[in-house]
């Protein structure tokens, strides 16, 4: 029961986790007009985030290995309160990309340390509650823009602003901005309601993690004293260089085709921007959809099978929407197959390695930060390549090579990690043949000599059996022979002592005969 309670917190804390991250977007205009900033001065607060969340990988996976697992986590997502609360106070634009990027380290610390408490808790049986963990992630980044709708609505500041303003700087102000204090009560107090209320849930989740800190913590020694003396594969350095690139890969293609999929649409195909609205939702909608259904397919499929029929699903749909790039009704079948067949890499591939070898913090911070620099590199360098080239799809050229190049690293990982174990289980075969030869010879050494010992016990047995035969039969002839120099009445006497000498050891004198 302790163990379902502590994977259901964090489910809870992922769940808060895509809230935090996605909370960010529908909010950034009115973060923009609280700093006195248009949209475009400000987008380097997500590179702020971004780098944040690399640092706090690398910490998360250096002090997951010393630390309490829910002393780290519930101090992540107390330093995550503090960040939600204090961002709608920020007045400046650099003070904001400070904020956050403290924020994105403390994500980066919950994202590592949740991924390796799943895997100590439940270890290579825990595909189903790795998919369940990273759908609830999808979950809350599917809640937060609904909670900022639902605080915000149409606020004043959104109608207000007109297209000059987020053309230009506003100069006008950047002297109010100079003389203005750090912090400050946000002109539009339900930004304020929108980040409290993830921030308070942020530290309930927190609090309960604190309890289980002073609950478990000798626990958790045990566990990773146990995990200490693991399995661990024999390129156990270059599985996770190669599951680096596999997910820099992965999540490169997945945050650029959902980033730009939108303009794409515009720009390439054509449709109008309600209708390329609708593509960009069909591909988050199937893609977390695909991820909770995820949660049933672990429990009957091997990880091994999900990214292989991920891979299969995200070439051929990536194929399709190259081939078809200008046809709306193949864009939108590709485009929903595509966000199914990605929705189950990532915790398929986390739970696919941990069969081999054991992930601690340094190897899952290792394959975490690739992801991030995919998810940081990829989606720039083809926002650069699709300002040069605008009359080629090179958001579908981006899919189709990532999709590539996942389907040809992930045969290289199986290989590497399958060939040493198969040749261990030829040794171990052998072994056990040995084993089982030179047991069954030493049964048989065993049973000849109980079979010896069991003749020399017959043959005694015998010998005495004959020995007391022969000291019978001399007895009976002594007290004949008595017998007959005494009187006859003595005979008539005697003769039933006799008779019962006789009935006495009927045995004993039909041997003798």
């Amino acid at each position: 029961m302790l163990r379902w309670f502590t994977t259901l917190m964090l489910f809870a804390s992922f769940l808060g986790l895509g809230l935090s991250v996605a909370i960010v977007g529908p909010t950034f205009q009115d973060l923009a007009t609280n700093v006195n900033r248009n949209i475009s001065s400000l987008s380097f607060i997500f590179v702020g985030r971004a780098f944040g969340y690399l640092s706090g990988s690398v910490i998360g996976g250096l002090l997951v290995d010393v630390m309490n697992y829910f002393l780290l986590l519930g101090i992540s997502m107390l330093a995550t309160t503090v960040g939600l609360y204090l961002v709608p106070f920020c007045k400046t634009a650099v003070l904001l990309t400070v904020m956050m990027c403290v924020f994105g380290t403390s994500i980066g610390i919950l994202d590592t340390g949740g991924n390796v408490l799943i895997l100590a808790l439940w270890g290579d049986k825990g595909a189903p509650h790795m998919q369940a963990l990273h759908f609830s992630f999808a979950l809350g980044a599917f809640l937060a823009p609904l909670l900022a709708k639902l605080a915000l609505g149409p606020t004043a500041s959104a109608e207000n602003c007109t297209e000059s303003d987020f053309r230009h700087p506003a100069l006008n102000r950047s002297s109010e901005a100079d003389s203005e204090a750090l912090f400050g009560v946000p002109n539009d107090t339900n930004l304020l309601w929108a980040y409290a209320v993830i921030g308070t849930y942020m530290f309930l989740v927190s609090v309960i993690l604190f309890g289980l800190f002073f609950k478990n913590s000798s626990k958790q020694e045990k566990t990773r004293a146990s995990a200490q003396t693991s399995r661990r594969a024999k390129y156990h350095n270059a599985l996770l260089c190669l599951l680096f690139l596999f997910f820099f890969f992965y999540v490169g293609a997945e945050v650029t085709y959902g980033s730009y999929v939108f303009s794409f649409a515009t720009t390439h195909a054509g449709m109008k921007e309600s209708e390329a609205a609708g593509l960009n939702s069909i591909f988050w909608g199937t893609f977390a959809v695909c991820r909770g259904l995820a949660i049933f397919f672990a429990t009957c499929l091997q990880p091994g099978t999900m990214i292989v029929l991920s891979n299969i699903g995200s070439l051929t749909s990536s194929l399709f929407l190259v081939l078809f790039d200008k046809k709306p009704i193949c864009l939108w079948i590709a485009t929903a197959v595509y966000g199914a067949s990605m929705a189950t890499t990532f915790p398929s591939g986390i739970s696919w390695i941990e069969q081999y070898t054991t992930i601690h913090g340094k190897s899952a911070a290792f394959f975490v930060v690739g992801a991030a620099l995919g998810e940081m590199a990829i989606p720039a360098v083809i926002g650069i390549l699709q300002g040069k080239y605008p009359d080629l799809p090179v958001v579908l050229y981006t899919s189709l090579g990532a999709s590539i190049a996942t389907g040809v690293l992930f045969p290289v990982l199986y290989k590497l990690a399958t060939s040493p174990l198969d040749h261990q289980r030829k040794e171990n075969r052998k072994s056990e043949d040995q084993k089982a030869l030179l047991s069954s010879s030493g049964l048989n050494e065993y049973e000849e000599e109980n079979e010896e010992e069991d003749a020399e016990k017959w043959n005694e047995m015998d010998f005495e059996m004959i020995e007391t035969d022969d000291t019978m039969r001399h007895s009976i002839i002594e007290t004949s022979r008595s017998s007959s120099m005494e009187p006859t009445a003595e005979i008539y006497n005697q003769y039933p002592s006799n008779a019962l000498v006789f009935e006495s050891s009927p045995v004993n004198t039909g041997s003798s005969i």
